[in-house]
């Protein structure tokens, strides 16, 4: 008998992406190994977005495109695909931007890594691209943490491929709590946080299958530079990283987590303590170093 190929629904978030939309589209339905099917949600574009998204699917059965609709946010919009999606009948689920270029083989081996590790969720390493064509490997593959997803996310939510039993019930509490995500500003944060929260198995890859293409348009982007690196770290001394700690905690219910416990109170011993557990808390040495020294700083709650 023939093996079945995995089916893929992937959630592709667009906004005012005309430049790049349609390189990333090629990536995407040139992907091997696997069928894939792309479900598209714009969040009312100004420029030829959903006039190329319309023409993709014209011509590419593969393609669904949600009714446009203002979302307001990157986040909003993958939350609204979650939310809305039919994953009845695929296998894996993986959330696109719309400005990247996946290699061929980027979903075929993010799917072996599952199956061969028993996984229920994988992200990876990316390979950071300018217009000057600098490239530059960011590393998100440092081993994880207790409670590191109490802090970060576990990598660009691009990388992101989810099995179907953990979107599912991904997609169930969004669907129950809407209200409550409206507030989330990363949502690969959040949904890492869900995963790890509830004991699902999740591997950050040391590979890089995508181009992850940095501009003036990113959300987030890939930190690079000092000046990058400062805006970081003002968004942390004006309470934003830990606003957004305590809200993920909230809606997704480990607010008597020790980590959250000291970040609710916040007193000079429990900035101690959690200086003292550090290691606990982020992956990469430096950006530990870099909350230890935030933690030493009061900040306005």
């Amino acid at each position: 008998m023939l093996k079945i190929k995995p089916q893929i629904a992937v959630l592709l978030a667009t906004f005012n992406g005309e430049d790049y939309l349609k390189e990333q589209l090629n990536s995407l339905q040139n992907q091997l190994g696997i069928e894939v099917f792309i479900l598209a949600s714009d969040d009312c574009s100004l420029d030829l977005t959903p006039q190329l998204l319309n023409e993709a699917l014209a011509v590419d059965s593969r393609i669904t495109l949600l009714p446009s609709q203002k979302l307001g946010s990157a986040a909003a919009n993958f939350f609204r695909l979650l939310r809305d999606a039919d994953l009845t009948d695929v296998d894996y689920v993986a959330l696109s931007d719309q400005d990247d270029i996946w290699l061929p083989y980027k979903l075929s081996h993010a799917i072996q890594v599952i199956a061969t590790n028993n996984l229920d969720a994988y992200s990876s390493n990316v390979m950071a691209f300018w217009p000057n064509d600098k490239q530059k490997l960011i590393n998100k593959a440092q081993p994880q943490r207790q409670w590191d997803y109490m802090f970060e996310s576990a990598g660009p939510g691009c990388t992101f491929v989810l099995t179907q039993k953990l979107a599912l019930d991904l997609q169930h509490f969004l669907i129950t709590h809407q209200q409550k995500c409206q507030h989330i500003v990363l949502h690969d944060w959040f949904i890492y946080a869900f995963a790890r929260s509830r004991g699902f198995n999740w591997l950050i890859d040391d590979e890089s299958h995508m181009l992850y293409r940095q501009h003036a348009g990113n959300v987030v982007g890939a930190n690079v530079g000092v000046k990058a690196k400062l805006a970081r770290w003002q968004k942390m001394r004006e309470g934003w990283l830990m606003k957004q700690a305590l809200l993920i905690a909230d809606i997704l219910g480990y607010n008597d987590a020790w980590p959250i416990q000291k970040l609710k109170r916040y007193d000079f011993i429990d900035r101690l303590a959690l200086i003292a557990n550090v290691n606990k808390l982020r992956r990469r040495w430096r950006d530990r170093i870099a909350l230890a020294l935030f933690l030493l700083l009061p900040f306005k709650k």
